[in-house]
């Protein structure tokens, strides 16, 4: 005896079926209906520590602003590592202190958007001091362990009135491959001639003597639990963690201490170049400027210019969601954010840059914006 209602059952089996890999689909692509009209969107980022307070904050205040229709979800990583992510395809943005080499940059087609301006400071852990002034060769000779102890005369001579411990310097420094390092390392680099002849910049330096952590927050934690220490980490996780760090003597000759201000100041007449041009030598290291901090740095995302690439599992919505994005970082909305975590707004003419790289951008060869 035939079974009853057989067709109607198979109708309803095809529809399940046909519904099973429309939401396979979805997830594959990070993207999933979630009720009325509205699709949610989940984007992927990795890289740089040096910005992920704010961009992890960014995270937050979109996800709301587009009623958690649209997830970032930004996995930190180090420079080095967003690099390789972003170059192999495995997320959708990467976040970099370290500009890319001009051939990179051919190669891959990936375009620099400056996102923020940031300060790397040196931060200190000697029990007994509270402030400390210190210029680039005096820190070049710390690193490079040419200075070993606390009381050397090359730092006391800086710091008159200051009771310097005879205590071994200890410095802590980046396990990772870090934009953070870059940064650091470049400074060094550009102020002692013969540290850039022994370890020159890099995302990763062979430094002499000294203990690793991973990412910024790695170093704070390790310069906070090691008496008489010395480290780099970004202005912001030195200010939450509550980490001392010093002033730092600057083009000018003037001592300055890390700021909005400071950061801001070394920014002030520098020309960058277009999103898709040669980003590779441009930094704000050592600018000239009475108020001008000497260690601080944009720091960048890194995208496609053409979003539906070879190695790309990117849909058109995704896409749209990812300029919209980053468009919403780069303009008041998502700049606002910024100060209170220590880092300083873009200068319009760097939003400006960031304006036309972002409406370059194609899927298909397609303009989204």
């Amino acid at each position: 005896m035939p079974h009853r209602g057989g067709g109607t059952w198979k109708i309803v089996l095809a529809a399940i079926v046909a519904a099973a890999i429309l939401i396979a689909g979805a997830f594959a692509t990070g993207l999933l209906s979630i009720g009325g009209d509205k699709e949610s969107v989940t984007l992927t980022g990795a890289g740089a520590t040096f910005p992920m307070p704010l961009i992890l904050k960014w995270a937050d205040e979109y996800y709301n602003e587009t009623d958690q229709s649209v997830r970032v979800d930004y996995a930190g990583g180090g420079s080095g590592a967003g690099i390789t992510q972003i170059k192999d395809n495995n997320v959708d943005f990467a976040g970099t202190d370290a500009p890319l080499s001009a051939a990179d940059s051919t190669t891959y087609g990936l375009v620099h958007i400056p996102e923020t301006l940031g300060a790397v400071v040196v931060a200190f852990n000697e029990p007994t001091v509270s402030s400390l002034k210190l210029n680039g060769p005096t820190l070049a000779r710390i690193f490079m362990k040419n200075i070993t102890a606390w009381d050397d005369p090359e730092i006391t001579v800086l710091n008159p009135g200051v009771t310097l411990p005879s205590e071994q310097i200890t410095t802590i420094v980046r396990s990772d491959s870090s934009g953070t390092t870059f940064v650091f390392s470049g400074y060094l680099a550009k102020i002692s001639s013969e540290f850039d002849e022994l370890y020159g910049q890099g995302k990763s330096v062979s430094w002499p003597d000294a203990i690793g952590a991973s990412g910024n927050s790695g170093v704070t934690q390790t310069i906070k639990t090691t008496a008489h220490s010395i480290g780099y980490i970004e202005l912001s996780y030195a200010i939450e963690n509550d980490v001392p760090f010093a002033q730092l003597e600057n083009h000018d000759g003037n001592f300055v201490t890390a700021s909005l201000e400071t950061t801001s100041a070394a920014a002030a007449s520098f020309t960058l170049p277009a999103g898709d041009g040669d980003w590779s030598g441009v930094n704000i290291l050592d600018q000239p400027g009475a108020n001008a901090y000497p260690i601080a740095s944009f720091t960048y995302i890194l995208v496609y210019k053409e979003l539906h690439n070879d190695g790309s599992s990117m849909n058109k919505t995704a896409a749209q969601a990812l300029l919209d994005f980053l468009w919403w970082c780069v303009h008041e909305h998502g700049q606002a954010y910024g100060p209170d975590l220590h880092y300083a707004e873009l200068p319009a003419s760097v939003v400006a840059i960031n304006e036309a790289t972002l409406n370059s951008i194609t899927y298909d060869g397609e303009v989204l914006r």
